[in-house]
């Protein structure tokens, strides 16, 4: 297997992010690398602990206590020389499911990829590859929501035998072989393929990416598959 490796991507990639730093303004101070790289507060070293940071994080947005930390220009500047999100989601692009908002992250603290239904395709699995190569990143959640849209669309199509309009038929097609098998089963279909759907993209993510698969053997890295509740707010694991 063929690895790049990481300056690779940081001199394709990233060169964007030295454009942003010098946008800031001559007025802020030039932070270092070390100091850049994460918040002082609340370290986190294990998969354990990043899962850990996200569930306290959700519950103290479900309570009304949310810190909101490190959100300011401040931390922007403090960013604009590096990034080291602990964190990676995969989630779907709902306006309603913002994971810096229903974890009470800040700046810097998670590495977002979102797509209407959370699907993993090889574009977003090359996204989160990047991340897991360049940054270490500890924990990526799968993150499904009920009442999710496209997995509706996606039921309507198959009860119809209808076709979605423009692209959002790529949706649906790549949503169809999660979807269509657990139609049959007892209770609410949407709620059963929304489930069916975040233990499918977990999957993906170990079997289609040697570098994701080695970094979950070697324990540097875990895969959770988790939904959000649209309700009451809550975040909770999926099996």
């Amino acid at each position: 297997m063929i690895v790049v490796r990481s300056h690779l991507s940081r001199r394709s990639l990233l060169t964007a992010g030295g454009a942003a730093a010098v946008a800031l303004g001559a007025t802020a101070v030039a932070p270092s690398a070390a100091t850049a790289a994460k918040p002082a507060d609340d370290p986190i070293g294990t998969p354990a602990e990043a899962l850990r940071q996200l569930l306290d994080g959700n519950r103290r947005f479900t309570s009304g206590h949310g810190r909101h930390p490190h959100q300011g220009l401040t931390d922007l500047h403090r960013l604009a020389a590096g990034q080291h999100p602990f964190a990676i989601t995969v989630g779907c692009a709902d306006s309603r499911v913002a994971p810096e908002v229903l974890f009470d992250q800040g700046l810097g603290d998670l590495f977002d990829n979102r797509v209407a239904g959370n699907i993993v395709d090889d574009l977003l699995l090359g996204s989160v590859e990047f991340a897991v190569e360049e940054f270490g990143s500890l924990l990526i959640v799968v993150l499904g929501h009920e009442r999710c849209g496209a997995i509706t669309a996606t039921i309507d199509a198959i009860h119809t035998g209808g076709a979605a309009p423009g692209h959002i038929g790529t949706i649906v097609d790549a949503l169809r072989p999660v979807v269509e098998p657990v139609l049959d089963r007892p209770g609410d279909p949407v709620e059963n393929a929304v489930r069916a759907n975040i233990v499918t993209q977990v999957r993906a993510l170990s079997a289609r990416s040697t570098i994701i698969a080695e970094k979950v053997h070697e324990g540097t890295l875990r895969v959770v598959g988790a939904r959000y509740d649209l309700d009451n707010g809550r975040v909770s694991l999926v099996a």
